[in-house]
């Protein structure tokens, strides 16, 4: 058998254009964009396949006295925007969360069943589903726990809360939030089993180093009453009366990782505050996955997108209806496809009164929702 020498091999390499067009496709292909894709097709058909397609969709808004262990004392702005689907400003860190739940289920899992015995069990999860009273009124309180020290009939002994982080070298103590939500499951799962169930080990895992911090906590009832449950009523107070929460947050680091930023008013450079939830900020650049989960979860409110959404995205425009661009000094307005935000666009200042570029925008979520009536959703203009 002959084989080519490497003068021979790399030139009939790099004759062959047709190689070179499909390595040159492959390169192109295997980008983290493409890649993103197909991992939101995979998730996309993978809840198809375990009979729950409803998290294809945007979720609707809860009752305002029900509530998830894992939303308890955090920023009531930040969770009020959040429930009410309101536009995210940045990508959900999709791969935090990825890392959080296989660290869980392939190692965390195995390793407690290693170190259980022949007495006491390890189950993944168990459902909490329980009404407390309140000056608001009987609040629900329904999730799902980290996995659970139980025994032969199932009823749990020991509760974990399993959370990883950039690093726990600083770590002293369990996050506050993270013991409000271990204090819903106790309390939920003692009425459930009738057996007071008050240990829960807060597992912290270093996504670097693997390392672990453990911290056992127990059921603290002035807690309970007075800090979680006392957050818990007043946020279905807000809720109830349809009225914004005030921008303070439960803790500093909030505001920092907070995906609503501009339309509560925390950046600096911000010419927006106490925005509602409901419709999209002028100006403003949004990823594709928040545009689209946004309009499909209020399609019978009339949202539109933005002049400057519909330049950012073409296609979703070709679907859904646009504002116009407003001047706001002579009110003003023009198509939105007449110019871009981009500067690439001819004009200088407004056609009209020749006011500054900087002064024409979309509206804001305030003005779209006193124009729902002057822009009614089967517009097709």
């Amino acid at each position: 058998m002959m084989f080519p020498t490497l003068h021979e091999f790399l030139n009939a390499e790099n004759s062959d254009e047709d190689v070179s067009d499909r390595i040159a496709d492959l390169i192109n292909e295997v980008g983290s964009s493409s890649f993103k894709r197909w991992y939101q097709v995979q998730e996309f058909k993978q809840n198809i396949q375990n009979g729950q397609s409803y998290f294809n969709h945007p979720s609707s808004p809860s009752e305002p006295l029900r509530h998830n262990p894992s939303q308890l004392l955090q920023c009531h702005r930040k969770m009020y925007y959040r429930q009410h689907n309101a536009p995210q400003e940045s990508e959900d860190p999709t791969g935090i969360f990825w890392i959080g739940e296989k660290f869980e289920t392939e190692l965390i899992v195995p390793f407690l069943q290693d170190i259980s015995n022949e007495e006491i069990f390890v189950q993944n999860s168990i459902w909490i589903d329980f009404t407390i009273r309140s000056h608001t009124g009987d609040l629900r309180i329904k999730g799902e726990t980290d996995p659970a020290f139980v025994d032969v009939e199932g009823v749990p002994y020991l509760l974990t809360e399993i959370k990883t982080k950039d690093s726990i070298d600083q770590l002293d103590a369990p996050n506050v939030h993270h013991l409000a939500q271990a204090h819903a499951y106790m309390y939920g799962l003692s009425q459930k089993f009738d057996r007071r169930i008050t240990d829960v080990l807060l597992i912290y895992a270093d996504r670097s180093t693997l390392d672990l911090k453990v911290f056992h906590s127990e059921f603290d009832p002035v807690f309970w009453r007075n800090d979680v449950l006392e957050w818990t009523a007043t946020h279905s107070e807000y809720r109830i009366d349809k009225r914004l929460p005030p921008p303070t947050p439960e803790y500093s680091w909030e505001c920092k990782f907070c995906s609503y930023r501009e339309r509560c008013g925390k950046e600096t450079d911000s010419i927006f505050t106490d925005s509602p939830p409901l419709g999209f900020l002028p100006l403003h650049q949004y990823p594709e996955s928040a545009v689209t989960t946004h309009l499909e979860a209020h399609q019978d409110a009339g949202v539109r997108l933005t002049p400057t959404l519909a330049h950012q995205f073409p296609a979703v425009a070709e679907e859904y209806n646009v504002y116009d661009w407003e001047c706001q000094s002579c009110e003003e307005t023009f198509k939105w496809d007449t110019f871009k935000p981009d500067g690439e666009s001819e004009f200088k200042s407004c056609p009209e009164c020749g006011s500054a570029k900087e002064n024409i925008r979309g509206p804001t979520p305030e003005e779209q929702q006193l124009r729902e009536e002057e822009y009614p959703t089967n517009d097709d203009s």
